[in-house]
């Protein structure tokens, strides 16, 4: 199929499954924004954490080519059959798989991931709402609507190969800059890819990649247990209102 990502008409749908919206289309959005780069990064295999309807995995296999192994996870069970449904419209394949982040997959994919995508539950809600059946898992993200980016992080960088870059979304109540500190702490550089200011929501899509300069910086912050001025200023400085950011193709 010629097109470089999911047409929403073909998209499969069920009451309990979360569809497609402004954060799935930012999240989307940047992937376009750094085709380019993902084409000559050449991924063997991609992985989305919570896929919901599909339709960031199946444009993620669109845009870079069933030449790479895909694979796609989610609490939901309606989720992972809606996906298998919208890949199939779209004649691209990917493994489905019904769990928790990626529980059971950690041993298995550690350090083999080249790309991960994720558009997380990210709204801030009470912490007794978080893992609930059902669609409200989609977007229940506990205090600050961290509760599950918290756990996604380590996970991630878990499984990510030695090239493997990561795409977040994340809202500004999420404090993004903290995310990105948290990333450099454990060696990885970031920017910001797209950021979305909605009706409701500042969205910013936010690339991470392991990074030699972050990772000699994260050493002297564990030595030094203070955070240099520079490096805040560095991260915070992204995140101004904008509608729309790409980087510079000399960048991840």
């Amino acid at each position: 199929m010629s097109s470089r990502i999911a047409q929403i008409r073909l998209v499969s749908s069920h009451p309990e499954v979360y569809e497609p919206c402004d954060d799935s289309f930012a999240l989307v959005d940047a992937l376009l924004a750094d085709r380019k780069n993902l084409l000559e990064h050449q991924p063997t295999l991609c992985l989305e954490l919570g896929c919901g309807s599909g339709y960031v995995i199946t444009s993620l296999a669109l845009i870079v080519g069933q030449e790479a192994h895909y694979i796609a996870t989610d609490i939901n069970p309606h989720a992972v059959r809606v996906a298998r449904e919208t890949l199939e419209a779209h004649g691209v394949h990917a493994e489905l798989i019904t769990t928790n982040i990626a529980s059971g997959l950690e041993k298995r994919l550690a350090g083999l991931v080249d790309v991960i995508v994720v558009n997380p539950p990210y709204v801030p809600t009470p912490e007794d709402e978080v893992g609930h059946e059902g669609i409200a898992s989609a977007w229940a993200g506990g205090e600050n609507g961290r509760s599950v980016i918290d756990k996604i992080l380590p996970v991630a960088d878990n499984l990510l190969s030695e090239k493997g870059w990561l795409y977040m979304v994340t809202l500004t109540e999420n404090n993004p800059s903290e995310i990105c500190l948290q990333m450099k702490e454990k060696g990885y550089a970031s920017r910001i890819i797209v950021q979305r200011l909605t009706e409701e929501e500042n969205l910013q899509i936010i690339k991470f990649w392991r990074d030699f300069d972050s990772q000699l910086e994260a050493k002297g912050m564990v030595a030094n247990k203070t955070v240099s001025s520079r490096v805040m200023e560095s991260l915070l400085s992204q995140f101004h209102i904008m509608p729309f950011l790409r980087g510079s193709n000399k960048q991840q």
